[in-house]
């Protein structure tokens, strides 16, 4: 079991920036993927942004590429989501998730993930 804690989430007007965080206990391997994910009222939860817990090497989903960067301190367990140049579309609940033994299918889908934080609010104001 992996446990997950999110921080970092809140109101900025669009055009800005936020960071979110998300610290890691537990077991954690080579194999172990971290992804961010986000849903908003009346929508599907959607995959942002992953990568494996051991290897530098992201993934993101349309909607936030080239706009969120994911990054992962492996000393701390710590993964973070840069977030620029926000719009109000990516306001939601953001979670981060842990699949512990790997993904078999897409990396940025929420059902390959059975570890999740209690998620943090973002909200992005025109």
């Amino acid at each position: 079991q992996v446990h997950l804690v999110e921080s970092g989430g809140g109101s900025v007007t669009s055009g800005g920036s936020l960071r979110l965080s998300c610290a890691a206990s537990g077991f954690t391997s080579s194999s172990t993927c971290i992804g961010w994910f986000r849903q908003a009222p009346g929508k599907e939860r959607e995959g942002i942004a992953a990568m494996y817990f051991a290897y530098n090497s992201p993934y993101y989903g349309d909607s936030v590429k080239g706009r969120f960067t994911i990054a992962q301190d492996n000393v701390k367990k710590i993964t973070y989501l840069q977030m620029n140049s926000l719009k109000p579309e990516d306001t939601a609940m953001y979670y981060c998730a842990a699949a512990a033994q790997g993904v078999t299918g897409s990396i940025l889908d929420p059902s390959e993930y059975n570890n999740w934080g209690q998620g943090t609010q973002v909200t992005v104001s025109s």
